[in-house]
Parts: structure tokens; C-alpha cells; sequence
């Protein structure tokens, strides 16, 4: 938690807005869909956002001279980096370690603190066919809490900076219980949690309830709503996360689930500074559509109390 009040705060208290790729409609480093970099960075500015989180590695420059360059020709900065992994398969260690430290030395070369942690999906991103089973193993359970950690670890001792685990749809960290078993089974120093709010909804968990009772171990934050109508779809056709995107399962303010309101609200009580990221998956989407809703969005979270100006002290965890 902080440890002493930062003079940089913004105008909820300790609460401070970005925004990232994926509400452009990026979900890979390359992908024909997706909107060249340079038109990302150029309306994420003129939609008024001034932090951004990196996205998938590769999206954006990845050699760090480059990637400043880019960033203060517009007055941006990084709240953090994006990395994707699987904490439940030892022998993929490795290979996850190696794309991790890209990232990490990436983020710390933007003078970030953060990485958003996303266990992969065990449902393909664009065919929706099942790569795994839903369920972890109880011998891959044991294990997940002590790889996270061991990771936490390393990035925070080699880097200065906190590992952050995002809950996703059609991953094993979706549901809450899955949620609270991994913070059960971590440790606080080492891990902690990227508050998906759209995430959450979208596994039937209570974003509320897990700000009031796990707010130290809440991070970061991904500010995102669900529609109600189409999570039923979801549950009754046995939709995957993408076709559900397709269909338009994530809504803007105030439509949806949970109310951003509610979420800035609760947020605000925490004894802790943190970003508060804007994601809207889009992918796939025509160009012209994000930076409208991008402009929209910012203007319902500020008038929630919620800006972008300020960065948030970093905290002891």
C-alpha cells in the first residue's frame, strides 16, 4: 500500500486514467484487422488519454528509443506492460520467461512499474475451438500460486516491477473462485491482481465484493462493462470470449456490467494509488470506430470523478 501520500494525485484521490491498444481493436502484435500503431498513439491522444498500458509485444516499436520517440511526440506515458503466459505448465517456463523479459525490460525502459500478467485462453481467439480443458488439474492448482510468485519475484527484484495476474474469459483465472484460490495461494510481495471489471462480470464474479475484500491485493485495473443480454447468449449457446466480442458483449459507459460509477466509487476508498485502464475489446472492428467511443468513455469516467494526469506513487507491495 502507499506509504505516503503522493502530491500527484487526481481528482478522486488516488485514481488515474489510461487507456490501451485493445480498445483499438488489437488483440496481436500483427493482424490485418487491426489499425496501424501510429493512428492508435495519434487518436489515443486526441481522444484526451495521456497513459497508456503496451498491449500485446510487438504492436507497438519494441526497440525503447523508438517507442519514446513515439510517445513524446505526443505527451504520452506507460502505465505498464502486457505479457502472456502459462503459470500452470512447467515445461512451457522457459519460453514464458523469455517473452516475459522482453516485456519487463521493454516496460522498465518506459519508465513503467507494472506488468499485466494474462493466462492464456483454452479457447482459440478467432475459431473458439477448445486448445485445452476448462479445468486445471489439481497437480497444475499446487503448482500455480508458487510459479506466480517465483515470477513476482523475479520481475520485481531484476526489474522494480509488480507482477499484476488479469483474470480473463475462457482462461483458468476467470470465475471468482478461481480468483480468491489464487490469492489465497500467492503472496502479496510477489502477486497480485489486474482487476479485469468486464473480465469478472463476464466469469459471473463480483467486482464489488472483491474490491471490499481483497482491495490490498488489488494493483491495477482493467474498467470495462459487459452486456447482460449477451453474457445469457454466452451461457446458452456456450458462446467463447470471441465470438461474444464479435457480437458486442463489451458496451460503453454507463451501459453494462458492473456500473463504472460504482467501481470508481468503491476504487476510491482503497488505500492505495493506482491506474485505472481503459479496455473495450473491439477486435475485430472497422478503423473508424474506436476513437469516438474512446472520446465518449473518457468523458463519462471523468464525470465520474476519474482523469488521466497524474501518476500514481508507487506502493510498497
Amino acid at each position: 500500500m502507499a506509504t505516503t501520500p503522493s502530491p500527484l494525485r487526481t481528482v478522486v484521490g488516488n485514481l488515474c486514467l489510461g487507456s490501451a491498444p485493445d480498445s483499438w481493436g488489437v488483440w496481436f502484435p500483427e493482424d490485418e484487422h487491426q489499425v496501424p500503431y501510429t493512428r492508435f498513439l495519434d487518436e489515443l491522444a486526441a481522444a484526451g488519454y495521456r497513459w497508456l498500458e503496451l498491449g500485446p509485444y510487438g504492436y507497438l516499436p519494441t526497440d525503447p528509443q523508438r517507442l519514446k520517440a513515439e510517445l513524446d511526440a505526443r505527451g504520452l506515458q506507460v502505465s505498464g506492460g502486457t505479457a502472456f503466459g502459462a503459470l500452470h505448465r512447467p515445461e512451457a517456463w522457459d519460453d514464458m520467461l523469455a517473452h516475459v523479459r522482453q516485456v519487463a525490460a521493454l516496460t522498465a525502459a518506459a519508465g513503467a512499474h507494472h506488468l499485466v500478467f494474462i493466462p492464456p485462453m483454452y479457447r482459440d481467439e478467432k475459431t473458439g475451438g477448445f486448445t485445452e480443458s476448462p479445468e486445471l488439474t489439481a497437480e497444475q492448482w499446487a503448482g500455480f500460486g508458487r510459479a506466480a510468485d517465483r515470477l513476482g519475484k523475479l520481475l520485481l527484484d531484476e526489474y522494480d516491477i509488480r507482477l499484476v495476474i488479469h483474470p480473463h474469459a475462457d482462461s483458468h483465472i476467470q470465475t471468482q473462485p478461481e480468483i480468491e484460490r489464487l490469492l489465497n495461494e500467492s503472496d502479496s510481495r510477489y502477486t497480485n491482481l489486474c482487476l479485469d471489471t468486464g473480465h469478472v462480470a463476464y466469469g459471473g464474479g463480483d467486482n464489488l465484493d472483491l474490491i471490499r475484500r481483497f482491495g490490498e491485493r488489488v494493483g491495477y485495473v482493467h474498467i470495462k462493462q459487459m452486456d447482460p443480454e449477451i453474457l445469457a447468449q454466452v451461457a446458452a449457446e456456450n458462446l467463447s470470449f470471441g465470438e461474444a466480442v464479435k457480437r458486442g458483449v463489451c458496451v460503453s459507459p454507463p451501459a453494462g456490467v458492473p456500473k463504472p460509477d460504482d467501481v470508481v466509487a468503491e476504487l476510491a476508498e482503497l488505500d492505495a494509488e493506482l491506474f485505472v485502464i481503459v479496455e473495450q475489446d473491439l477486435y475485430p472492428c472497422a478503423p473508424e470506430v474506436p476513437l469516438p467511443i474512446a472520446v465518449s468513455t473518457r468523458d463519462y469516467l471523468a464525470g465520474c470523478g476519474l482523469a488521466g494526469t497524474r501518476r500514481p506513487a508507487l506502493d510498497d507491495k
